[in-house]
Parts: structure tokens; C-alpha cells; sequence
């Protein structure tokens, strides 16, 4: 069976940037399960999921508009510290979800100086090309309650 709309598919990968280095990856953990055509993964991987079979391996270069988008300035803001309410001790690197004009948003702390927090709402992967090392494990027509519920049900994916 080919991966196609509606169908499940799982497979193993090794996400690297354009300097080689591993972003991420399924090795030692469960394959990644996802149910092909519903966003479920960036549309430039999923594009070329379209097709493939079980024990496919192949290459897949992800260009930032197929993938996490590019980078918005306007996505990076200087916050008062007191806007962080609750939180001791706000270092580089962690990562808050704040509401935005478009509902809630992901933002990274990139500095902090004084009473000023630098807050970054662009995704880590923002503006980067995305190289995926990937293995197809699993194909197979998606049941009906996995179309329902929008999702994976079982090994790999969501339970109820």
C-alpha cells in the first residue's frame, strides 16, 4: 500500500540543518505515526510522503516556506519582566504560550536584560531548511473513527 490521503503512515527520521547537524530524531523511540493529508506534518515533508511504501528510504529537503515558515521580525518583542508573573528566575531558552491578534502563541525567550524579557514568537525552526532522514515502517488505510476523530488512534498515536 501507498501512502495517500486518509491513509496511516509511520516512519522513522533524522531531521538535520543546512550545517549537518541533528535538530532531531525517532532513533531509539517509536516511529513517528500520523494520518497523511490533514497537516498533521510540515506540507514540504508531507508532499514527499505522497506515494512511498513501506521500507522506502529516501532524502527530503524541506525548504522554510514548506516548513516551519520564515522568519517574521514582527513575531520579536521586548516584555516587561512583571509580564511573567509567578515566574522567579526567567532565563534564555524557555518557552512560554502567550495570546496574540491570532489566539495563542509559542514564544522562546531569547535574552533577558534588567526588567526586559526578549520574547521570540517565530517557531525554533523558523526560517531554516529542514533535511529529513526518513524510513516509511507502516502504511495503511485510516479507520473510520481515526477520519472522525481527525487522528491516529493506537500504537503511535492517541488514545482515548
Amino acid at each position: 500500500m501507498q501512502i495517500a490521503h486518509n491513509s496511516v503512515a509511520a516512519f522513522h527520521y533524522t531531521l538535520t540543518d543546512d550545517q549537518g547537524q541533528v535538530v532531531d530524531s525517532s532513533e531509539g523511540r517509536e516511529p513517528l505515526t500520523y494520518l497523511h493529508g490533514t497537516g498533521q506534518i510540515v506540507p514540504g515533508l508531507e508532499k514527499q510522503m505522497e506515494g512511498r511504501s513501506v521500507g522506502d528510504k529516501f532524502n527530503a529537503d524541506v525548504s522554510p516556506e514548506e516548513g516551519y515558515g520564515v522568519h517574521h521580525d514582527e513575531l520579536i518583542q521586548e516584555v516587561p519582566k512583571d509580564a511573567f508573573q509567578g515566574v522567579e528566575d526567567i532565563q534564555p531558552g524557555m518557552q512560554f504560550q502567550g495570546r496574540g491578534p491570532q489566539g495563542e502563541i509559542n514564544v522562546t525567550v531569547t535574552k533577558v536584560e534588567g526588567n526586559t524579557v526578549f520574547i521570540d514568537g517565530n517557531h525554533p525552526l523558523a526560517g531554516q531548511a529542514l533535511h529529513f532522514a526518513i524510513e516509511v515502517t507502516d502504511v495503511r488505510a485510516a479507520t473510520a473513527e481515526e477520519l472522525e476523530h481527525g487522528h491516529v488512534h493506537g500504537a503511535g498515536g492517541h488514545h482515548h
